[in-house]
């Protein structure tokens, strides 16, 4: 019997709202509900609106302050297709500049991804039996990353720093066009050139396209989600982040509330990366499929949605008393900190087999016992201490925290700049309640006692 650390529930992405729950079945026995039924509508309603959707939040917070009454205002007086089509039709093809980022940026990244050392790291076994490899080098990768954005820009003069600003609509109407057509690349590949068995169809050529059709895709020997989620989503936020800054500094002096806000995300990036190991072992890898969802959500949506409390701030700083910009910065470090001690205490367990100590005690584990499809008897170790006896998704509340905190420094004059938190807010939300159902029906009676032992999902006395 194989048995290893799990805890059902685990970091986030867009595929936790987007994704239909499927991938916990083989690939090739994938089936689609009815006609009319949410995974079947839904991939087309997004598939239509998020692309131009970046760029209609781009440019209000860029030309309309970030207010969605003046949009709604041109709107009204323009027409939505006209506003529309003059928002995107700028932008829509890019630029040679925009491309040419493009291009330098992932090739560093893809060369750093190959050339840097770093030990191998493996991912849980799939269905087929496949184990997918990785090199563990994301520390080194982020800091080369920085160390030649400041030599070539700050030092160098080889671009202006604020380079990314200046060109951000043209970046993100070429990563959308970049994104679709990589989409369709690693549909037609996982149809007819998979690179594992981990793959398949529905039939339904929309559905399959936003999904994916291949767990572990690779090209040229790169792993395509470690590159699009890592490497580039995860990476490019931080440079974006730096040109923010340098812009709001040339146009209006440098203010604490921008400090605040872009230490704190850096502080969450760097986390990120040194946590990437036990990100490419969580839900987001192990189960989603490489499709729109998560590749266009991490190539497009993440640079546009998740730096977008930091982009209105370029042209409206705010000097936040020392104090109280302390406090914020404080806070948002601590939620980060704390967010990776709740992952870190669930790999300690995974590492050690559960012998190891959690909060000076041993920790309390449930053996859930489950079924593969090809009838091989498995057994997973549940967490229910430390942070993990709190809630069943307790690290779901510092992750938000952590987000309201660089968000807070914008303040309240308009509800756009809020749009990442409480959208963060909705997907944690509909993730708890979509795994706790997958792990109810992977767990049966096991996961009952775990609920029992653990009884609350998100907020304790709340959720």
């Amino acid at each position: 019997m194989n048995s290893r650390i799990s805890h059902c529930p685990d970091r986030a992405s867009l595929a936790s709202v987007l994704g239909p729950g499927i991938s916990c079945v083989p690939m090739t026995a994938t089936k689609l509900p009815g006609r009319w039924h949410p995974r079947r509508v839904l991939p087309i309603f997004l598939l239509v609106l998020c692309p131009p959707t970046v760029l209609v939040m781009w440019h209000t917070h860029v030309y309309l302050d970030g207010s969605v009454t003046r949009l709604a205002a041109v709107m009204s007086r323009f027409g939505v297709i006209e506003t529309l089509w003059g928002i995107v039709k700028p932008v829509i093809l890019g630029s040679p500049t925009a491309w040419a980022m493009i291009g330098v940026f992932a090739g560093l990244e893809l060369t750093l991804m190959r050339l840097l050392p770093g030990r191998r790291f493996e991912g849980q076994p799939t269905f087929s039996g496949h184990v997918p490899a990785y090199k563990a080098n994301g520390v080194p990768a982020f800091g080369i990353t920085i160390l030649l954005f400041w030599l070539s820009s700050f030092r160098l003069g080889l671009f202006p720093p604020t380079i990314i600003h200046d060109h951000l609509g043209e970046l993100l109407g070429a990563l959308n066009l970049m994104s679709l057509a990589l989409c369709a690349v690693l549909y037609l590949k996982g149809r007819f050139s998979p690179s594992t068995k981990d793959s398949g169809i529905t039939g339904n050529l929309i559905f399959d396209y936003y999904w994916g059709t291949e767990l572990y895709p690779r090209i040229l020997g790169f792993d395509v989600k470690m590159f699009t989620n890592c490497r580039f989503g995860m990476m490019g936020w931080g440079l974006i982040l730096i040109s923010y800054a340098a812009s709001q500094a040339g146009l209006h002096g440098l203010s604490s509330s921008m400090l605040v806000a872009v230490g704190i995300q850096l502080v969450y990036i760097a986390k990120f990366f040194w946590w990437e190991t036990g990100y490419l072992g969580s839900m987001d890898i192990q189960h989603d499929r490489a499709g729109f969802y998560i590749c266009w959500g991490c190539l497009v949506w993440l640079p546009c949605v998740y730096t977008s409390s930091t982009l209105f701030l370029v042209d409206h700083p705010t000097n936040l008393h020392p104090a109280l910009a302390a406090a914020i910065f404080a806070s948002g470090v601590a939620s980060v900190l704390v967010n990776y001690w709740a992952d870190r205490q669930r790999q300690l367990v995974r590492a050690t087999g559960g012998d190891c100590r959690i909060w000076g005690k041993a920790p309390v584990l449930i053996r859930a016992a489950y079924t593969t499809e090809d009838g091989v008897k498995r057994e997973n170790l549940l967490l229910a201490s430390g942070f993990w006896g709190i809630s069943r998704h307790f690290h779901y509340v510092p992750e938000i925290l952590g987000a309201f905190f660089w968000t807070l420094p914008v303040l309240f004059t308009h509800v756009l700049p809020w749009f990442y938190v409480i959208f963060l807010t909705i997907l944690l939300t509909h993730r708890a309640f979509r795994d706790e159902e997958r792990c109810r029906l992977k767990y049966g009676d096991d996961w009952k006692r775990y609920s029992e032992k653990v009884p609350y999902r998100i907020v304790p006395g709340i959720i």
